[in-house]
């Protein structure tokens, strides 16, 4: 690797020394993914010159490197990047439960809320009936995806039941969804940041992710110009209450953004599994697939009810419902037959889980902004407008530091870069609205500590007992 990627490692910490901000700077990039495990770092004066530092500061960093167990040094192989045993995990990010020691932060996945048994019961009643079928609905039952072309016709977009793909769960969905539109080497244009499993979804199907940056809102000339320097085969957009950022796109700026991809033959993919979490009762604009027949929209009910339900959708245009429903048996054969009735007993009336579920996300968002003001004051929580997180800016780029630092206090930690293509946005920590009530002042706590640890300059010195998932 050119010596010269290593510029990234600048500019080094000024409040430790100079051999340990860089040594800490390097575990950084390889828990970012910026460095893969088994690389082959620089020699020690190759480094020194990229870097402009001394030979005595690089030999005392990768010292420190391997002494921690962040590389290995191979006698005529150089310095090898490794991970410390203790924090090898299965590389599933955001997954909830993999530490059950540890307040997880990692993940915003709620608790069943409490009418979910009468829900279930009701599906349970409907299952005989269901049990005199072979129990297979590769597109989905009728009656369910009936439900959800209802759903889309109350927000104003006229949808046929046939148009309706049922699967197990939003991801599934997605994965259906790219698998149809993109081939190995395509290019997709997503936000930065966006959904991580969205973008292990793009990886997976050996595409390209091309990032636009998402500050404060959708830059739509931003967007104009990647779109006419990359020529990107699909879009993946989450219009209504972004993850992680919470954002509302606005109805001016989706048609404006609608209209360019439509111009440069850009198929929409809308994740729209945050629709229902609006926080702020915000108006809402009509959903994007009004604005652009061409946009495919995955659905689902794991943010609104409960993950234990894996059922999702996809929403799809005429002439790719074919395609689709052939990536879809490709890749399995439909989802549960009693997920889908729990399904279809929760939409028949859903009112009363939702707002029970939307209220106890407003508590969760103000007691967060809250503590959060009160034990970390230089930290900036913001006020998402609805959806399942707190996009947190740190006054610094140490996201990957806090995560190290929080480990030893049983803690994990989404740091920033997980939710980006380009692995930017280390002064950024995405936190659950999900975490119960109850839960959220240990964790603050816990928080408070692991960035003393870092501002003290102790956040890298100890080997983290798992990585932030």
């Amino acid at each position: 690797m050119d010596p010269r990627h290593w510029l990234a490692l600048l500019p080094l910490p000024d409040d430790r020394p100079a051999y340990l901000g860089l040594a800490m700077a390097v575990r950084g990039m390889a828990m970012d993914g910026r460095i893969a495990v088994g690389a082959i770092l620089p020699s020690e004066r190759a480094l020194a010159l990229a870097l402009g530092l001394s030979r005595t500061t690089i030999t005392r960093a990768y010292g420190e490197l391997v002494a921690s167990g962040w590389a290995k040094a191979r006698q005529g192989s150089g310095t090898v990047v490794t991970l410390p045993s203790s924090a090898r995990l299965p590389s599933l990010p955001l997954v909830p439960g993999l530490r059950t020691d540890a307040i997880d932060l990692s993940a915003a996945a709620g608790l069943a809320p409490s009418g979910t048994s009468a829900i279930i019961h009701r599906a349970l009643d409907w299952l005989p009936a269901t049990l005199n079928s072979a129990g297979y609905e590769p597109f989905g039952a009728p009656h369910l995806r009936r439900l959800v072309a209802q759903w889309y016709d109350a927000r104003g977009l006229a949808t046929d039941p046939g148009q309706i793909v049922v699967t197990t769960g939003a991801m599934s969905a997605v994965s259906v969804a790219l698998h149809t539109l993109l081939s190995p080497g395509q290019r997709i244009a997503v936000d930065s940041p966006t959904y991580p499993g969205a973008l292990g979804a793009i990886e997976a199907v050996r595409a390209k992710a091309v990032s636009v940056p998402l500050v404060g809102g959708w830059d739509v000339p931003g967007w104009a110009s990647v779109l006419r320097r990359t020529r990107p085969r699909a879009a993946y957009l989450i219009p209504e209450f972004h993850n992680p950022t919470g954002l509302l796109m606005p109805g001016p700026q989706r048609e404006e953004l609608a209209k360019l991809l439509r111009d440069q033959d850009c198929v929409p993919v809308i994740d729209e599994t945050l629709t229902e979490l609006d926080l702020d009762a915000a108006f809402r604009p009509a959903p994007f697939a009004s604005l652009d027949p061409a946009a495919v929209s995955v659905g689902s009910l794991s943010k609104v009810l409960w993950g234990g339900i894996r059922i999702g959708w996809l929403r799809c245009p005429p002439d790719l419902l074919d395609a689709v429903r052939t990536r879809t048996v490709q890749l399995g054969l439909g989802a549960s037959a009693l997920d889908q009735l729990v399904a279809t007993s929760y939409l028949e009336n859903p009112d009363a889980v939702r707002a029970e579920v939307v209220e106890r996300l407003r508590r969760a968002r103000k007691q967060w902004q809250r503590l959060l003001a009160e034990r970390l004051p230089s930290w900036s929580a913001g006020n998402p407008a609805g959806g399942l997180a707190l996009w947190v800016e740190l006054p610094r780029r140490a996201s990957t530091e806090l995560a190290l630092a929080a480990s030893a206090h049983r803690l994990v930690v989404a740091t920033g870069p997980l939710f980006s293509a380009d692995r930017t946005h280390a002064n950024r920590v995405r936190l659950p609205l999900t975490l119960p009530l109850d839960a959220i002042p240990e964790a603050v706590e816990r928080l408070a500590a692991a960035w003393a640890d870092v501002e003290a300059g102790a956040g890298g010195g100890a080997t983290p007992t798992a990585l932030a998932i």
